[in-house]
């Protein structure tokens, strides 16, 4: 089998079995980013909850379970077991969720819980004719344009991490913070989103005062309600603002959770970071993992957030001024850089999951 290279017009020999199996590996896509959404319904219609607490199903019992069409539970199962994420048999025509994947899928204080992971693809995805239509106009589209899945996937995908990690691993891997919180101190927390980080952080240093900033004026809102439904109304603070632009001087702590890179002007946030700190302060900046090199990431995660960075944190920022553009997979080095711009000295790795990185800066 031969065809015509277009550059050159030589002719190129094919082999028809690589072909095939590139053909059948993009099946496997097509299967996967239906599973996307399949993920998402299972997830809202309380199918993965059901199979978690009854064990193997039938697709009328798992109907009756989730109030739902027997119909859709059935291919909907079908389709779970067609990709693993379910186990069948055929003798009793029952499905069953491994225990192991319900933690995954079902457990949201768990840091392996995904759900919110595919939410915000989902909602990233949707958007994708508005995306390509800024990348023809080498314009941005942002964050606030994007579709609800967007913003609440990204709250559940994040939550479970830093429920899992920021109070009992980040925080004290940064020198002398912990005892700053506890003695009582003042805190920024930039592009909160929802408020997650910030009411985690609230609850465990009750000495604390905290400023909790968004530019999105809708998440604001919902971090308010969160804070007061979780009882630390009182002692955090909300605004919609921009990065550069939070009020307040003299923070013990100033805080960026999965945002930098999202920035138009990553390097101006940071020079009104620096003013806004005090002395002795510290500046937490927590990112996806990644390398420094393409070829570091070349990897599922990296895969994942390269996507991410295509069709939701680039447009971000470049919707914004400046537009610098980091990625989603901007690595130490970059990071780093936009720290020294700033006038800041110290920058140090201070801890690292499979999906995030901890930074420690200082003045």
């Amino acid at each position: 089998m031969t065809t015509t290279d277009d550059a050159t017009g030589a002719a190129v020999d094919i082999d028809p079995d690589k072909v095939m199996q590139f053909v059948f590996r993009a099946v496997d896509e097509v299967g996967a980013t239906l599973n996307t959404a399949l993920v998402v319904l299972g997830d809202k219609l309380g199918y993965y909850r059901a199979l978690a607490a009854h064990g193997p199903s039938t697709p009328a019992g798992l109907a009756e379970a989730t109030g739902t069409g027997e119909p859709y539970a059935r291919e909907w199962l079908n389709a779970q077991a067609a990709g693993g994420y379910v186990t069948y048999d055929p003798g009793r025509g029952t499905y069953t969720l491994p225990a192991e994947h319900a933690v995954a899928l079902t457990d949201e204080n768990s840091p392996a819980f995904l759900p919110g992971f595919f939410q915000i693809a989902l909602g990233t995805v949707h958007d994708t004719t508005s995306v390509i239509e800024a990348a023809r106009a080498g314009a941005g589209y942002g964050w606030h344009e994007h579709d609800t899945d967007v913003h609440i996937g990204c709250e559940r995908f994040f939550r479970p991490s830093y429920h899992a990690y920021l109070i009992s691993e980040w925080l004290p891997a940064l020198d002398g913070v912990v005892e700053r919180l506890t003695a009582g101190t003042t805190v920024a927390d930039v592009g909160c989103g929802h408020g997650a980080s910030t009411i985690l952080m609230a609850q465990a240093f009750p000495a604390s005062t905290f400023l909790a900033s968004d530019y999105h004026a809708e998440s604001i809102e919902i971090a308010r309600a969160r804070a007061e439904a979780a009882g630390v109304g009182d002692r955090v603070q909300f605004e919609v603002a921009p990065a550069d632009g939070f009020s307040g001087r003299d923070y013990g702590l100033v805080t960026m959770f999965d945002c930098l890179h999202d920035m138009g002007d990553p390097v101006g946030a940071a020079e009104h970071v620096r003013s806004a700190l005090a002395a002795d302060g510290t500046w937490m900046i927590v990112e996806p993992q990644a390398g420094d090199h393409v070829e570091d990431n070349l990897n599922p995660v990296g895969r994942a957030y390269y996507g991410f960075s295509t069709l939701l944190c680039t447009p971000a920022s470049l919707s914004q001024d400046v537009g610098l553009a980091l990625g989603t997979q901007a690595g130490p080095a970059k990071i780093r850089a936009v720290t020294t711009a700033a006038g800041f000295t110290r920058f140090d790795r201070a801890a690292q999951t499979p999906f995030h990185q901890v930074f420690d800066v200082r003045p």
